[in-house]
């Protein structure tokens, strides 16, 4: 029985050693990694321009505000549309009303508001795939002040209709980018690239061309500018075979 037991203990021990072998050399003999980053960029021009205005009227009677707007925004389409934009292209928002008050005071102190009147305020917007009309409509919109209409514009903003095609060559080129950066330093390594483990695709941004404006975590998305540069980067991470 002992002699069985003998015998039992040293093949164990014998096997376990093989075991401890083998993973050693699998263990030896298991690739390297490099991890890389690329980066795909390309500039481009918006094609699609949305530029908003509001336009004001104050009065102490609210039906007289009322006619008041409703007169300038019979101004402000037919001058819109005199410039070569379709009807459907001017869109009006909701009115948006406000009390007026002044302030009261007797021997400097405060003893309340008075009402003074209503502040009637109307948003129009317009959309078009003409940028250069429209950007000319924004500069040249106090035109409506000789026609009395108080009217306020804000800077244009710019998109680009396409930007899904956009972002898969922008992946496209970052991919290439990190593979051409990886297959450099396997080479210059003396080793191979081998397959492709982990691939993890940054924060696509847009900036305007030429600034300096900063990235965000979250993805930058310039509306300001017509002229833009769009950008993203690729982390791959590949086996380098000796």
């Amino acid at each position: 029985m002992k002699t069985t037991n003998a015998i039992l203990f040293a093949a164990a021990i014998v096997l376990a050693a093989l075991f401890l072998g083998n993973a050693y050399v699998e263990r030896a003999e298991q690739t390297g990694t490099i991890s890389v980053t690329g980066l795909g960029s390309e500039d481009f021009v918006s094609d699609l321009i949305v530029w908003e205005g509001r336009f004001v009227r104050e009065n102490s009677d609210l039906k007289a505000a009322y006619a008041a707007l409703e007169q300038d925004k019979s101004i402000i389409r037919e001058y819109l549309v005199s410039k070569g934009l379709k009807p459907e292209q001017v869109v009006f928002k909701a009115v948006s009303t406000a009390e007026q008050s002044e302030p009261q005071y007797q021997n400097g102190n405060y003893i309340g508001a008075k009402f003074v009147g209503y502040q009637l305020t109307q948003a129009v917007e317009i959309e078009s795939r003409d940028v250069a009309k429209v950007e000319e409509l924004s500069r040249s919109i106090t035109e409506l002040m000789n026609k009395g209409v108080q009217f306020y514009s804000n800077p244009p903003r710019y998109y680009y209709t396409k930007m899904a095609d956009l972002k898969i060559e922008m992946i496209r080129k970052a991919t290439e980018d990190a593979r051409l950066r990886a297959e450099t330093i396997a080479a210059n390594s003396g080793g191979e690239l081998g397959d492709l483990q982990i691939a993890t695709m940054g924060v696509f941004q847009i900036t305007g061309q030429n600034s300096n404006e900063d990235y965000s975590w979250g993805g930058a998305f310039n509306t300001a500018d017509k002229n833009k540069t769009a950008s993203i980067t690729m982390r791959l991470v590949y086996e380098v075979e000796d």
